[in-house]
C-alpha cells in the first residue's frame, strides 16, 4: 500500500489544529485530556489549540467543558447548515411579537452538534414566568427546539451524533431508539413538546424554521410555567407558534 508524503514544509501548530478538527468530526466531542494524549502534547498546549478552534467557530464548550462540533465544522460536514449571519435580527420582531400574543417567554435555538445553543430570547409579561437562557447549551433532545432540529436531520446524521447514547442516559441503544421514535412523531406534527425534560417546572414547544429552500437553520421554542401550561395548553400553542416560524423564513 503507498502511502502519500507529508507536505514539504509542515507546520506543527497548524497540523496539530487540524488533526484536532479530525478528531472533533470523527467522535463529535473531545476533552482537553483527550486532545493532549492523542497528540502528545502537554494539557496546556491542548488547551490553546481548542480556545483557536472555538474563536474560529470551528468547535463549541459546554458547561462541562466538552467540546463539540461548532457552526463552521458542522457547516463544512454537512450535517447542520451554520444559521445566516442575520437570523437573530430578523427573527427578534418575530419572537417579541409571538411572545406579546401568547404571553410566554419565546426562545430562537440552533443545534450545535448534539446540543441546542440558544440564541436569543424574549421574557413573556406575566410575572411567573420561564427566564430567557441566551448563549447557554443544553443537550439538543431535552428541549423542544432542539428536538424539532433533530427530526430534520437525516437518520444516519442523527445516529452519528449519539455514538455512545444520550448524554446522561442509561441503555445507549434503547435511549437512541426512544428518542428515534419521538421524532417520527415531532415530523409528523410539525413540532415538538418539552415536558419538564430540560428543567423541573417547565413545558416548552418547539419548531424548525426553514429557509427558502426548505433547510431546518433553527428552531424557536415558547416556554412557560408548567403549572399553568397543560399539554392541551402546548397544543394550541403550536398555531401562533408555526405561523412564528414560517415567517421567519420567508424572512431569510
Amino acid at each position: 500500500m503507498r502511502v502519500s508524503p507529508g507536505p514539504s514544509y509542515p507546520v506543527s501548530a497548524a497540523g496539530n489544529a487540524l488533526r484536532v478538527v479530525r478528531l472533533l468530526h470523527e467522535r463529535d466531542e473531545l476533552r482537553v485530556m483527550d486532545v493532549a494524549d492523542q497528540l502528545g502534547v502537554a494539557r496546556s498546549t491542548a488547551h490553546r489549540i481548542l480556545a483557536m478552534l472555538v474563536f474560529e467557530e470551528f468547535a463549541v464548550q459546554d458547561r462541562h467543558k466538552v467540546y463539540r462540533p461548532g457552526p463552521a465544522l458542522m457547516a463544512i460536514r454537512g450535517g447542520q447548515a451554520a444559521p445566516p449571519p442575520d437570523l437573530i435580527t430578523i427573527a427578534r420582531p418575530h419572537l417579541e411579537r409571538l411572545a406579546n400574543t401568547v404571553s410566554e417567554t419565546t426562545h430562537l435555538m440552533v443545534l450545535e452538534g448534539n446540543g441546542a445553543r440558544f440564541l436569543d430570547g424574549v421574557e413573556g409579561p406575566q410575572a411567573l414566568r420561564v427566564s430567557y437562557r441566551t448563549g447557554t447549551l443544553l443537550p439538543a433532545h431535552v428541549t423542544s427546539g432542539g428536538k424539532a432540529l433533530l427530526a430534520a436531520l437525516p437518520a444516519d446524521r442523527l445516529r452519528a451524533l449519539y455514538p455512545n447514547g444520550l448524554p446522561g442516559g442509561g441503555d445507549p441503544t434503547k435511549d437512541v431508539e426512544r428518542l428515534v421514535t419521538e421524532l417520527v412523531a415531532v415530523r409528523r406534527d410539525g413540532h415538538a413538546i418539552n415536558l419538564q425534560e430540560s428543567e423541573r417546572g417547565v413545558h416548552a414547544i418547539g419548531a424548525c424554521v426553514r429557509d427558502r429552500s426548505g433547510t431546518a437553520v433553527a428552531a424557536v421554542a415558547v416556554a412557560a410555567p408548567s403549572v399553568r401550561c397543560t399539554r392541551a395548553r402546548l397544543t394550541e400553542l403550536s398555531r401562533p407558534l408555526l405561523a412564528a416560524v414560517q415567517d421567519i423564513g420567508q424572512g431569510l
